[in-house]
């Protein structure tokens, strides 16, 4: 899909590295990893993020019954390899109708999550009560990983996060009552591990909840990573 890169946490126009600036730059945030245009579902564009990847490309691995892959992002130049991904899951939410998953993998500061997850960013750590026990636990790349339910999302997605490989893991679902998908101890593949069997992925429609992310609560500091 054409489309030119984003600032990862607002949506905004980036500009490009050049004489006076050594890194992409917004205008609101200042130095960012830029977000490069949303990838259709298929195997082929799959494959380019993973390749490029510096982070987990997670996927629950095999996929609920009836789900299907819906779409890809990642955020990062080709110096700097993928800083953050973004893959979407689409199929029969727990209370009937149908659900959206949607995983990101990011370095801290990077600010894809908390866009998607619709809070103030860049991580999630204000909005996690990591005192308490965990809300959720997910299987990792075969380690058992606790998410804790994050505060202050909007009330049409649930929204956990978690560490998982020293890096911040996501899981936004829609509609909030898809949250409930959550309590069966997911199995999470990271896909730069999968080998061949990334080509059996199941590919649906492009999902727009990577398309329309809502831009996070602004914030006051124009310099802020």
């Amino acid at each position: 899909m054409r489309g030119e890169p984003s600032c990862p946490k607002c949506g905004g126009r980036v500009r490009a590295p050049g004489l006076f600036a050594d890194a992409w730059q917004c205008s609101v945030h200042g130095q960012v990893h830029p977000m490069q245009p949303v990838i259709p579902p298929s195997v082929e564009g799959l494959g380019v993020v993973v390749h490029r990847a510096q982070v987990p490309v997670w996927m629950p691995w095999p996929l609920p019954v009836g789900w299907l892959f819906t779409g890809v992002a990642s955020a990062g130049d080709d110096r700097s390899g993928g800083r953050a991904s973004a893959v979407a899951c689409s199929g029969p939410g727990p209370l009937g109708g149908m659900g959206e998953l949607l995983l990101v993998a990011e370095e801290l500061g990077v600010g894809l999550g908390a866009r998607y997850a619709g809070i103030e960013g860049p991580d999630p750590g204000l909005h996690l009560d990591v005192d308490s026990a965990p809300d959720a636990k997910v299987h990792a790349a075969g380690r058992p990983t606790p998410l804790w339910h994050v505060k202050n999302a909007p009330p049409d997605r649930a929204v956990f996060a978690g560490e998982a490989r020293g890096l911040w893991l996501w899981a936004i679902l829609w509609p909030e009552q898809s949250g409930l998908l959550m309590y069966d101890e997911l199995v999470l593949t990271d896909l730069r591990d999968a080998g061949a069997e990334v080509d059996l992925v199941p590919c649906g429609a492009l999902t727009p909840r990577l398309l329309t992310a809502p831009e996070a609560p602004p914030r006051q500091a124009t310099g802020e990573r």
